[in-house]
């Protein structure tokens, strides 16, 4: 009698050493779920942090659930408005604490500021549930990248003004992101560049990888049907079409493409401690490198998605208070200066958020011309974007300006859904259904009623 085989998605063939390979999925690997749901489960996910809420009556959209018209602040993402959900009228409700602290712990996490925990958070965030989830077998569990971060009183370090990660692992303790671009190049992308001595002694070695594992593929065929044979054949042909490439190329396959790498040496990434409380210590020429910065950290976000280092990141639009200016725009104060300490200045402000729309729009096109065979890598996401309160003069976490973008785990967009007041812990749990859970609260239960349903 033959031994039944016992496959998983995550099942590899293994070599001599560590050389191993995954295997493409096989009928025997049949969940009890039909697959077609399993397919629909989301496969990544994206954070993405922007300081101030914003200029409400700019922002709020108008019109009914299937049609409905941006605001001018959202205009830059028109083209994209068939992959987009707005969330309207959800409140805050569990962001108690300082008034920009509490906000920015509570946005992934939904629980108060926590004076047992150092003022930061009472649980974990939602990004880092969800790693645990679905990154476990990837170079990166998450990743989480910030762009002039730490600005003034926190003095370039971690802080419960500028901490939006928390470990979900019973100690909730707070993640802080990576700054440098170039540091965070090399560590994503640096094997790729097959100009590297070290890195082209990394590729050779990779590149016999079938090798350590032939026979072991022999056996396994053996005991396969006709079509898991010829998927596997398929499969192993491709991996060595991608061994070949190595040789020559920095394609790594299909949608896998290491980014252009940028001369960011105007950049400094530890800006931060330099600052001070008011902002009034200024670096203008890192300021002037922000949008050069920002793309690459987007660019490098969203191949290492396509690339599958990571199938779970966090990108912060600096901290809560953003004492940092914006030459670009000829602002030449802080955003904390245009939203309270110089009196609220709407017109500035609008052109701050405009610009942070415009990002976006950038960054979900790079997720939508990606191609994961077949579909978009937009397609299988679940994007969240987000800030921690919704009126800058007022510091009001009333009918945040969120939104959601990408199709994973049947995620209908092209919508806009007015939740009446309902506590954003609803929608947190709602989200995390879409990669599998069941789960009817996220956060501290007392700010929850129930997970969000028709998100899908």
């Amino acid at each position: 009698m033959k031994k039944k085989l016992n496959l998983t998605r995550r099942s590899v063939l293994r070599g001599a050493g560590t050389i191993a390979i995954a295997l493409p999925w096989l009928e025997i690997m049949a969940p009890t779920r039909a697959y077609s749901q399993q397919y629909n489960l989301a496969k990544r996910f994206l954070t993405v942090y922007t300081p101030g809420g914003t200029v409400r009556d700019k922002w709020a959209s108008s019109g009914s659930e299937f049609n409905f018209n941006f605001g001018p602040i959202l205009q830059p993402l028109n083209s994209l408005k068939s992959k987009i959900l707005i969330p309207h009228g959800l409140d805050m409700k569990s962001a108690i604490g300082e008034q920009h602290q509490g906000g920015i712990i509570a946005l992934l996490t939904g629980t108060p500021q926590n004076a047992a925990r150092n003022d930061y958070s009472g649980g974990p965030s939602l990004d880092q549930v969800i790693a645990n989830r679905i990154g476990g077998d990837t170079p990166l569990k998450s990743l989480q990248v910030a762009i002039r971060w730490a600005t003034g009183k926190s003095h370039g370090l971690l802080h419960p003004i500028n901490a939006l990660n928390f470990e979900d692992n019973g100690r909730f303790n707070p993640i802080p992101p990576r700054l440098d671009p170039q540091q965070i190049w090399n560590d994503l992308f640096g094997q790729l560049d097959n100009t590297d001595p070290e890195a082209l002694a990394l590729l050779t070695r990779r590149k016999s990888v079938l090798d350590f594992v032939g026979k072991r593929y022999q056996t396994l065929a053996q005991q396969l049907g006709m079509a898991d044979r010829a998927r596997l054949e398929q499969h192993l042909t491709k991996i060595r079409e991608i061994e070949n490439a190595l040789q020559n190329e920095v394609v790594v396959g299909g949608a896998c493409v290491k980014p252009t790498r940028v001369d960011t040496s105007d950049y400094n990434p530890k800006s931060g401690l330099n600052s001070s409380d008011t902002g009034s210590i200024k670096d203008n020429r890192t300021d002037a490198a922000i949008p050069k910065v920002g793309k690459l950290m987007m660019d490098m976000i969203v191949m290492a998605m396509a690339c599958d280092i990571t199938r779970v990141a966090s990108l912060q639009w600096t901290d809560t208070e953003a004492k940092h200016t914006f030459p670009w725009l000829n602002l030449s104060d802080h955003h904390h200066y245009y939203q309270h300490d110089g009196g609220f200045r709407p017109n500035e402000c609008q052109k701050i958020y405009t610009w942070y729309a415009e990002q976006h729009a950038y960054l979900l096109q790079r997720m939508a011309e990606v191609d994961m065979g077949g579909h978009s890598l937009l397609d299988e996401s679940v994007v969240f974007i987000g800030s921690e309160i919704s009126d800058p003069p007022t510091h009001d976490k009333k009918n945040m300006p969120f939104l959601l973008a990408g199709n994973g785990g049947g995620l209908r967009t092209g919508r806009m859904l007015n939740f009446n007041g309902r506590s954003h812990n609803d929608l947190l749990s709602g989200i995390l259904n879409l990669f599998g859970a069941s789960a009817n609260s996220f956060g501290d239960p007392r700010f929850s009623t129930g997970a969000i349903t028709n998100l899908a």
